[in-house]
């Protein structure tokens, strides 16, 4: 059944814009506890336009397999204290890459050995061509 209103539905254009303001949220947040962790090198990309996975991708070192743990750790609980507590976690038993799935925004958090190796940045970077989304 369809109906023939004339109404246009204004929905989804305001879903889009609360769900961006609360992807910054997020991504805030995440950066925050990065940064009081001491995570080195962080680098955050625009991934809205390339992949429906998440808005942002934010790729950062830790020293050790210790410091990457600790940094997994804290980001964890800021954001459960910040009512995104729902994370997936990947590969926090061997801590050499531990993968953060907070929803709009994708942590990697890798020793600087393996990090090289993936080599991420380099994947999801904007084409040369266009002007470099680099958030953070």
């Amino acid at each position: 059944m369809t109906f023939e209103s004339g109404r246009t539905d204004m929905s989804s254009p305001l879903q889009a814009s609360v769900g961006k303001e609360l992807a910054a949220d997020l991504l805030d947040t995440v950066l925050t506890s990065l940064d009081d962790s001491k995570a080195e090198d962080a680098v955050t990309l625009d991934i809205a336009g390339k992949s429906s996975l998440a808005d942002y991708m934010v790729i950062v070192s830790g020293r050790s397999h210790r410091h990457v743990g600790a940094i997994a750790e804290h980001l964890l609980k800021d954001l459960k204290s910040a009512g995104a507590g729902s994370a997936t976690v990947e590969g926090l038993n061997i801590c050499d890459w531990v993968l953060i799935d907070a929803g709009d925004v994708i942590v990697h958090i890798f020793r600087p050995e393996v990090r090289g190796f993936y080599n991420l940045e380099k994947m999801w970077a904007p084409e040369e061509d266009a002007a470099p989304h680099y958030i953070g």
